[in-house]
């Protein structure tokens, strides 16, 4: 017989969400194994002694972690989404006749809250996963990735003060159409040192002649006048929306307002173990020794002890592998293509610091300078006009105008030396494998499912906070995955070794003699 259901609103109801959840639904298993009771002694300060109840800090942090777990950046969807899963309710603790808090309440406590706070509560994740198995510690890979910030580049405004910066613009390049920006910003957040012109002469040449190539190449061509389609540097223009953020870009991309996501991944199980935010117009090289120095003293205090640290060519410089032998790091950093240790053709003596040329001529020593191009340390070695004078390859060698042999070579050679040569050998062709298949798909995973494809607060301090909230989510999840193929193999451990007795136990008793099986009694 066909079947029809009539909806009729019942008047009284018995209804539990703890019934109704299963047991091995994934909210009520995260809810027995996250505690954040250590919140309410944290976040007392922050609050006052009067006035209406605020939200609760651990129902705050749930709630933003569920809107990472499910890949919700906007507090208002949150919000409507939660509403509408009694699994999230049962987590969070509230009924389904229970209203949620506003979602403004979100934004203002994730504000008000330090970025301590959230550092904490990434650390004390890190430790369940720690207390499970799942870091070893030892080798650590280091990688990074632009995260888009919550501005346009259509808000850019040139750094002032505008009259000084016109006359600098006007006598350098081409003036384009596009240095206006489009449309402007409501209140300008920028600090006074933010708005000021930063680019020095040899800079704004720079910018002269990518402008003038640009304005010859593009301003003409179709879709020339596409947000992000004109050159524009973080020396002559600022976000007024959000001064924090920087302009980069990746090859193939267009130019976008970026934070640089620097996230670092232990080996044995994919565990994060540190992530920070960090201004995008700067090098990954320049970041590598505060992520060593903090992601350390982490490990440090759980007693886990630091050996390799692995990293693509953008952490790579002298000076970062000095530091890392400092600190008894073993680097698997692979150098820049243009690092060749000397000109091609010449030997390097150690003892007498000095090169030989393929004449045979030394090309001595002189003095040790810093780059202004790189900042970095390097090495003059000079030779004597006396010496190119003849040389059947002068020509070749100096080149037209130059009359002596003249060069550079980075301060920290022997550095750079004993890290090629762990990045060449078995084991260094190893960790580059294990770079790409550790870290890489863990930035993807963040990016594409954990909420961090954009940050959608305002300031570098907010935009750790996400990244820290993220990283706890992704962690979490990989925590109770492993905790269910640790349950399931130990099960099955179990179920082998009951086996193994059991079959002792009838090669035993089929060896007793049928006198003794009548006078022994087996006790189990």
């Amino acid at each position: 017989m066909q079947g029809k259901k009539t909806y009729q609103e019942k008047l009284f109801a018995c209804f539990s969400l703890s019934e109704r959840i299963p047991k091995d639904n994934f909210y009520r298993q995260l809810g027995n194994v996250l505690e954040l009771e250590y919140l309410y002694r944290l976040t007392r300060s922050y609050y006052g002694t009067s006035g209406q109840k605020s939200v609760d800090p651990v129902v705050f942090f749930k709630l933003c972690l569920v809107g990472y777990l499910e890949n919700i950046i906007s507090d208002r969807k949150l919000i409507s989404h939660c509403s509408m899963r009694m699994d999230i309710l049962y987590f969070l603790g509230y009924d389904i006749d229970d209203e949620l808090p506003w979602h403004s309440t979100i934004s203002r406590t994730r504000q008000l809250f330090p970025e301590s706070l959230f550092e904490e509560a990434f650390t004390k994740v890190l430790e369940l996963c720690i207390s499970k198995g799942m870091v070893s510690g030892h080798t650590q890979t280091i990688d990074s990735a632009p995260v888009k910030a919550n501005a346009s580049m259509d808000s850019l405004e040139l750094k002032v003060p505008k009259e000084d910066l016109e006359t600098h613009l006007h006598q350098l390049r081409h003036i384009s159409r596009m240095d206006k920006p489009h449309r402007q910003a409501k209140d300008n957040k920028a600090p006074k040192t933010q708005q000021t012109l930063s680019a020095n002469k040899q800079e704004l040449g720079a910018i002269k002649s990518r402008n003038k190539k640009w304005s010859n190449d593009q301003d003409q061509r179709p879709g020339a006048g596409n947000k992000g389609s004109k050159y524009t540097s973080n020396k002559t223009h600022y976000s007024p929306t959000d001064p924090d953020a920087r302009i980069s870009v990746k090859p193939g991309k267009a130019r976008k307002l970026n934070y640089m996501s620097q996230l670092s991944v232990d080996t044995a199980h994919h565990v994060i173990t540190d992530i920070q935010a960090y201004h995008a117009d700067k090098k990954d090289n320049q970041y590598l020794q505060d992520i060593v120095k903090r992601l350390d003293k982490r490990l440090w205090k759980q007693g886990l002890l630091w050996q390799n640290c692995v990293a693509d060519t953008g952490y790579s410089s002298g000076e970062n592998y000095a530091f890392l032998e400092g600190v008894n790091k073993q680097s698997f950093i692979p150098p820049h293509g243009t690092y060749k240790g000397g000109p091609e053709g010449f030997v390097y003596h150690k003892k007498e610091d000095h090169y030989v040329c393929p004449q045979g001529e030394v090309i001595p020593f002189k003095k040790v300078f810093n780059d202004y191009r790189t900042h970095t340390k390097k090495k003059e070695y000079r030779g004597s006009t006396k010496q190119c004078k003849g040389c059947p390859i002068a020509l070749q060698c100096l080149g037209k105008t130059a009359k002596e042999k003249k060069f550079s070579v980075t301060y920290y050679r022997e550095e750079y030396e004993r890290n090629n040569a762990r990045v060449h050998s078995k084991q260094g062709r190893f960790m580059k494998r294990k770079r790409q298949s550790t870290v890489e798909p863990v930035f993807g995973t963040l990016t594409q499912f954990m909420g961090l494809r954009k940050i959608n607060t305002l300031g570098i301090q907010q935009a750790n906070k996400v990244m820290h909230l993220s990283a706890m989510a992704y962690n979490l999840k990989k925590y109770l995955k492993f905790t269910q193929k640790l349950a399931r193999s130990e099960a099955k451990s179990l179920g082998v070794v009951f086996l193994e007795i059991t079959l002792f136990i009838k090669v035993f008793w089929s060896c007793v003699s049928p006198s003794k099986k009548q006078n022994s009694t087996l006790i189990f």
